[in-house]
């Protein structure tokens, strides 16, 4: 066998259908729209109208909430803050949320700094932030550091 030999296998591939374009085409003419009416025409069917009843989306009832002044924090695991410390971008005494920010760990505050327990942390570190999870407090105690939360509230 040769490349020059090599051919698909016969109606594996059918040429596609060329709409509207002359009577031979066996879809000449209106192209297969019909006559008239709203379809027929370029780019005016409307999706989701059923003709003046009360269409699906609008019968549907409605579910959920979407809290105006919601806080939203930028979240930090301590598997990354442990390996800023390690490459030397971060100091290990106090880290606060304005040295995060200053060694490229956090881009924004937004509402406040929180810290996850995600990832393994050794160092001992004074953390201050805005908020932080149980299991980030006890990972960061552990290791024989403390995470002080601005306030009580952040902390779940």
């Amino acid at each position: 066998m040769k490349l020059n030999e090599l051919r698909d296998n016969p109606g594996a591939s059918k040429k596609r259908m060329r709409v509207a374009r002359g009577p031979g085409s066996g879809k000449g003419k209106m192209g297969g729209r019909g006559i008239k009416g709203q379809k027929s025409r370029s780019g005016v069917s409307i999706n989701g109208y059923e003709g003046g009843q009360m269409p699906l989306y609008q019968r549907l009832p409605k579910r959920g909430f979407n809290k105006p002044n919601r806080k939203s924090y930028a979240v930090v695991n301590l598997g990354l803050i442990q390996k800023f410390i390690d490459e030397g971008k971060l100091e290990a005494g106090s880290i606060t949320e304005d040295t995060l920010i200053s060694s490229g760990l956090v881009r924004r505050k937004l509402d406040g700094v929180r810290v996850l327990a995600k990832g393994d942390f050794t160092a001992k570190a004074t953390i201050a932030v805005t908020g932080a999870s149980k299991a980030a407090v006890d990972a960061v105690a552990k290791a024989g550091g403390a995470l002080t939360v601005a306030n009580t509230a952040a902390a779940e």
